[in-house]
């Protein structure tokens, strides 16, 4: 069964991301487990100018979290990109957005931590809400930001 944050991949890359033999390219999906996200995320290679992961929150109605911390054993990771720039062109794009200063203490917290030790800050984790409670809109609204490249330019701009 597909979540919002698979909706939100799918439409996000559609053609443009397919190679020739109708794979996506630049794209993995992680285990939804504690041991699978480690494993799944070590696993990636490649030298990327930044990561966008995106997970569900249920108390999500109509806006996005942006995540700026992971903690994981007590040790705090912390974003590089500029998630006060990001927030605004969510805004100006019509998306009700928060930045968060607390970390989570679920998978997707686990799955950010790797992350952002692994590709040295540059990820960036959005929780989204659930496809019982998202703005129908709100997929759409992201995917507009990303066609017209604003949030390319966003995600590349670090602190």
């Amino acid at each position: 069964m597909k979540n919002s944050s698979c909706v939100m991949i799918s439409e996000l890359l559609k053609e443009s991301q397919l190679r020739e033999d109708g794979v996506l390219k630049n794209f993995c999906l992680l285990t939804n487990s504690f041991e699978g996200v480690k494993r799944d995320i070590e696993a990636i290679e490649g030298n990327y100018d930044f990561v966008i992961m995106f997970g569900c929150d249920k108390s999500l109605k109509s806006c996005v979290r942006i995540e700026r911390f992971a903690e994981r054993n007590g040790i705090k990771l912390e974003t590089n990109l500029n998630l006060e720039l990001l927030s605004r062109r969510l805004g100006e794009g019509g998306i009700g957005n928060v930045i968060s200063e607390t970390p989570t203490h679920y998978l997707c917290n686990e799955a950010y931590w790797y992350a952002l030790q692994k590709f040295e800050g540059k990820a960036i984790f959005i929780h989204i809400p659930t496809l019982k409670n998202i703005d129908e809109n709100l997929i759409s609204k992201i995917k507009e930001l990303k066609n017209d490249g604003i949030l390319d330019g966003t995600f590349k701009s670090c602190r």
